[in-house]
């Protein structure tokens, strides 16, 4: 019988903390690390062709988190089944959910509209979870997708030309299905892994697939802008890679498994107003009552049970 074996780990893992209320700077920090990854995203693509945006991004943030990993950690022990599972996961969270997106970015996607459809994803991940696996949705589920769903299609209306045209739209939808599918993933994989392992794993199996892709579709990297590559791609694999696993740790740790999920209503309205500063991107009177209504349905649906 074929026992799989945990990774190492230099200091007996503590306790699990109970439950408590999401900590006020770490996670105002957290919204701001990922927002901020909705602006460098499209100056990025601007400067550089998407896929090797992505490349670029998930190679600088696997050698990154490979000696914070050692250092925490130590060496690597993990079954054969254990790194297939966190491979497959790695592969939808990451190489299909932000390829698919930096394509739209490219395409014309607002980083905005954007946001807006990844806010939905704790809401989509709660659904599927009940039609993939049978779990319960509650009517607070039910009713907060539904608003949210609602405020997207005001926010777009009847023309899609912000969302980057009928291919931006589709390819925002996958990059939202590849979001909410390797949030279930995270559950397939377990807690057999560590959590840095499982990321350092997740961003270092992708680089080879995206890499091909890079070379068949773009062929050699064409930079218009070295600058601007050079910093959104470092931003990204620093900050919102890095920066941004390391502040999930601390919210799940003080606030509960639950804890980013609360966090998603922020997202859009956080975005809107970047975007409006760094990238010029404004919204119409409608659209902003549609990004109000969808957030709503959001902050309804993630609401956490005192």
């Amino acid at each position: 019988m074929r026992h799989a074996v945990p990774v190492t780990s230099r200091t007996a893992p503590a306790p699990p903390a109970p439950v408590g209320s999401v900590p006020p700077w770490p996670a105002a920090l957290f919204v701001f690390v990922w927002a901020s990854g909705y602006i460098a995203g499209p100056i990025g693509v601007e400067a550089l062709s998407p896929f090797w945006v992505v490349t670029l991004r998930f190679a600088g943030a696997a050698v990154l988190l490979y000696p914070l990993a050692r250092f925490r950690h130590g060496a690597l022990r993990i079954s054969r089944q254990d790194l297939l599972r966190v491979s497959a996961s790695g592969l939808v969270m990451n190489a299909v959910f932000f390829g698919s997106v930096y394509a739209a970015f490219e395409l014309g996607l607002q980083a905005t509209i954007a946001a807006l459809l990844h806010a939905l994803s704790p809401v989509l991940t709660a659904v599927l979870a009940g039609v993939l696996l049978g779990e319960r949705l509650t009517r607070r589920q039910v009713l907060g997708f539904g608003l949210g769903v609602l405020g997207v299609l005001v926010v777009l209306g009847p023309d899609i030309s912000s969302a980057g045209g009928l291919w931006g739209l589709l390819l925002g939808l996958v990059s939202l299905a590849a979001l909410s599918l390797g949030t279930l993933g995270q559950r397939w994989i377990g807690v057999r892994t560590d959590a840095v392992w499982s990321a350092t794993l997740q961003c270092a199996v992708c680089v080879p697939p995206l890499l091909l892709l890079a070379v068949v579709l773009e062929g050699a990297p064409s930079v218009s802008a070295p600058l601007e590559a050079s910093l959104s791609v470092l931003w990204m694999a620093g900050v919102n890679s890095l920066g941004g696993l390391l502040l999930l740790g601390l919210l799940v740790r003080r606030g509960g498994a639950g804890a980013s999920a609360s966090l998603f209503f922020l997202m859009p309205p956080v975005t809107a107003v970047s975007a409006w500063l760094v990238l010029g991107e404004t919204l119409s009177s409608l659209a902003l009552v549609g990004l109000a209504l969808s957030t709503l349905g959001v902050a309804i649906a993630t609401r956490r049970r005192a």
